[in-house]
């Protein structure tokens, strides 16, 4: 029997569970920390080089971890005692902010060094992603969980919102990423002391043996499911061809004219629109949600254009304000067809997957900005991106009927 509709009375059950509270508490800080470190390690970069290809070797250097590594890291997550993991995984982020801040207090002007820790930083989110979208479902009962996407979705974005605004703020006021990276250190460590206190209970789960069939098990399940398939590919390749977020220090200091607090705007104007709409979407529960999505994906590659176009500053947080709302409206549909549909002992791999696809539309989407700024100039390539995932769009919508077709998402939950 279908769940009953989220009222909008109930649109904050999610937070009557401690578990649930604890978690985004610490998954909050981590977020603030790499977003505030995002702004000063793309201003850093350009004022090392001055080279648009260097800005997109910051996605590259993050997403090639995520390559190598997401198989293993899926099987380690449905093997071992999640949380732990999640300790593990968010001490390796406060070791990262305090290697780029040594970095810093020792002025280094070369990008190498920083490459290196970039690398680093995606050895622990290649393992954090999987571990912490799978334990997510363990946090509140089933029937509250797309209410528990949606909120997640919006503390995320509060992230995105503050932590680049802070992070470009505090480097204007400074003068340098230093403190900035003192400020991620202090983050990671309060997500660390809060993953301890998690009140969560690991349930039990059989260990299958490693082996190749074991390893390849979720791209087995993706595979099979085709509104699934359709729903990560439809977000991999729009955002891998729309994305401006690593030209966003080219924007803020050549087209806009604006120092690092403009960028720091910049950053945070997707996450601002993302989070409006993650709450507009908690207390009113979507119905069509395959077609709006689609049309919501188009909406990102046309306000992507718009912001390519635009020399006015505020007509380019607008821009991008729209486009981190119409965003968001694919990653709740793709996050909860994925979540609860997934049983818990494969839920590590299948995650591990899907942070393929999302790697490769935001970190290799990165690297994909600056080389073809690099090839053909800043305006055009963002442009031309945005043109091509009006493209993609369209094909999707004949590829896969069935995401055209899905309807309310709770019965999809409730039926699979």
């Amino acid at each position: 029997m279908p769940a009953a509709p989220i009222l909008t009375s109930s649109a904050r059950i999610a937070f009557s569970h401690p578990a649930f509270v604890r978690f985004q508490s610490a998954r909050f800080f981590t977020v603030l920390a790499t977003e505030m470190q995002s702004v000063a390690v793309g201003w850093q970069v350009y004022e090392i080089t001055h080279r648009p290809l260097d800005l997109g070797l910051v996605g590259l250097a993050q997403f090639l971890p995520t390559v190598l590594l997401f198989l293993i890291a899926g099987h380690v997550a449905d093997r071992y005692d999640r949380r732990k993991l999640l300790v593990t995984c968010y001490a390796g982020y406060a070791v990262c902010s305090a290697l780029l801040l040594f970095a810093a207090l020792h002025h280094v002007t070369h990008v190498y060094p920083i490459y290196a820790v970039l690398f680093l930083l995606g050895v622990v989110r290649s393992f954090s992603g999987p571990v912490s979208r799978a334990i997510q479902p363990q946090l509140v009962p089933p029937e509250h969980f797309a209410n528990a996407v949606a909120w997640s979705s919006s503390i995320y974005q509060g992230a995105n919102i503050l932590g680049p605004a802070l992070g470009g703020l505090v480097y204007a006021a400074t003068r340098g990423p230093a403190p900035v990276y003192t400020l991620g250190l202090v983050s990671g460590l309060v997500a660390v002391s809060s993953t301890f206190r998690l009140p969560f209970q690991e349930k039990p789960r059989a260990r299958e043996p490693i082996t190749v069939r074991a390893i390849l098990a979720g791209f087995r399940y993706i595979w099979r499911e085709k509104v699934v398939l359709g729903s990560i590919s439809l977000d991999m390749f729009a955002v891998l061809l729309g994305g401006a977020v690593a030209l966003l220090p080219i924007f803020a200091s050549e087209i806009l004219h604006t120092g690092p607090w403009g960028l720091g705007l910049l950053r945070s104007a997707p996450g601002l629109g993302a989070g409006a709409m993650a709450i507009f979407v908690a207390h009113q529960p979507m119905r069509r949600a395959g077609l709006k999505m689609l049309w919501c994906v188009a909406g990102f590659g046309f306000c992507t254009i718009l912001f390519g176009l635009s020399h006015n500053f505020w007509l380019s947080l607008a821009a991008l304000f729209l486009v981190g709302a119409s965003d968001m409206v694919s990653v709740i549909v793709r996050a909860v067809l994925i979540q609860v549909a997934t049983p818990d002992e494969m839920r590590g791999r299948v995650n591990a997957v899907d942070m393929i696809f999302i790697g490769t539309s935001n970190e290799l989407g990165e690297f994909e900005s600056g080389l073809t700024a690099h090839w053909f100039g800043t305006v055009p390539a963002v442009v031309l991106g945005g043109l091509g995932t009006l493209v993609v769009v369209a094909l999707w919508a004949w590829a896969f009927p069935g995401l055209r077709r899905t309807d309310r998402l709770t019965p999809i939950i409730r039926g699979t």
